[in-house]
């Protein structure tokens, strides 16, 4: 299952060289806005050393790990809902997107122009949001004004809808965004073919200078005390460090490189799985001669669902799943030594998957 991230923000923020270090995707960094007028996609793998655990256990010929991709989207301007810049072709690319990442520029540079001439990340968030929401509240007019005479006529559906949206309504007016009204499962179906903008879920991307890598700055703090009460994460990354990492082939090079900084890992591997959680998703494995494989799904899909990321007919035929847990794997070191120890479970159709599990499907079409 492929699931996009969006990488917006402000022209000249950091998003395309983010990108271009995030995958092998070549968008134009250039110092103006507007280089990246045709959203440009990125496969990239989720990095996970589980998969290097069950590699040394297994031997297998391959190793593949699972992947998200992540679209970038050129900048937004103010006005964009009215169509400024680019703005509708940008809303509509956000549209299609399962997530955001909502990149802000936290670092000082006078060679660098800002769209507006001054860093103010917390204003710089502001100016998108609006744009989302005022996106979100022709939306929402628009459903309104053909469903609230359905509604008078006694259509319970219509009328369930038309609460929802003026719920909405109200919610966006006030400057807050979708995701910040509370609603019912039933309600979620109702309003499933919305797609509001400021009802993704989001992640706020710091981009600071090298020296602020580490411990952050005034702009992250005052970015952090601004989206505190919408309970998002906010991941701090130098964009223009990311891409020299990017560059070195070797292992030891980057590592080198990353202790020179103070740094266990990447900024891009925290970044990714952090995507990885926003979407609420979580990784099983396959293991075996041939691959060790890593498969994404849904927090709380069960076994048979699970077994459809593979195939189709995996879910169709689905009898049962054996499964063993990861430290299990680890402590006996191989499939036999776990069965003999009773610790692989045989689960039906409504075992709930956990992330981490290593599983073989049995089913039968």
């Amino acid at each position: 299952m492929a699931l996009q991230c969006g990488i917006v923000g402000l022209p000249n923020v950091g998003k395309s060289t983010l990108f271009n270090s995030l995958s092998s995707g070549k968008a134009e960094a250039a110092n103006f806005p507007f280089c990246t007028i045709d959203p440009n996609v990125g496969v990239i793998s989720v990095p996970d050393p589980r998969l290097d655990v069950l590699k040394g256990l297994v031997n297998p010929q391959k190793v593949i790990p699972t992947v998200m991709e992540f679209v970038d989207i050129a900048g937004l301007v103010k006005g964009a809902s009215k169509g400024e810049g680019l703005g509708n072709q940008f809303l509509g690319n956000i549209r299609e997107v399962d997530a955001i990442l909502h990149v802000v520029r936290c670092f000082e540079d006078e060679n660098i122009v800002h769209v507006d001439g001054r860093v103010d990340p917390v204003t710089d968030k502001e100016i998108i949001d609006t744009e989302l929401q005022l996106k979100d509240l022709e939306t929402i007019d628009k459903r309104l004004a053909k469903n609230e005479k359905i509604a008078k006529s006694g259509d319970k559906k219509a009328q369930t809808l038309v609460g929802i949206l003026k719920r909405y309504k109200e919610i966006l007016e006030s400057g807050q965004n979708a995701r910040a009204l509370e609603l019912t499962k039933e309600e979620k179906e109702v309003v499933s073919d919305l797609h509001l903008l400021t009802s993704k879920p989001v992640l706020y991307v710091c981009n600071v200078d090298e020296e602020s890598v580490l411990e952050g700055n005034a702009h992250v703090e005052a970015l952090k005390s601004s989206v505190a009460n919408e309970g998002a994460e906010v991941v701090v990354i130098s964009a223009a460090l990311e891409s020299q990492i990017a560059e070195l082939d070797e292992v030891e090079e980057r590592e080198m490189f990353l202790s020179e900084y103070g740094l266990e890992e990447s900024g891009l591997n925290r970044l990714i799985r952090a995507a990885y959680k926003l979407l609420d998703l979580i990784t099983y494995f396959t293991a075996g001669e041939k691959e060790v494989r890593a498969w994404t799904i849904r927090q709380g899909w069960k076994a048979p669902q699970a077994a459809g990321v593979i195939h189709t007919d995996f879910e169709k035929g689905f009898i049962r799943a054996e499964v063993i847990k990861m430290q299990d794997y680890e402590q006996y070191k191989t499939e036999v030594a776990v069965k003999e120890a009773g610790k692989m479970a045989v689960e039906g159709k409504e075992y709930v998957v956990s992330d981490g599990d290593v599983m073989h499907f049995r089913f039968n079409v």
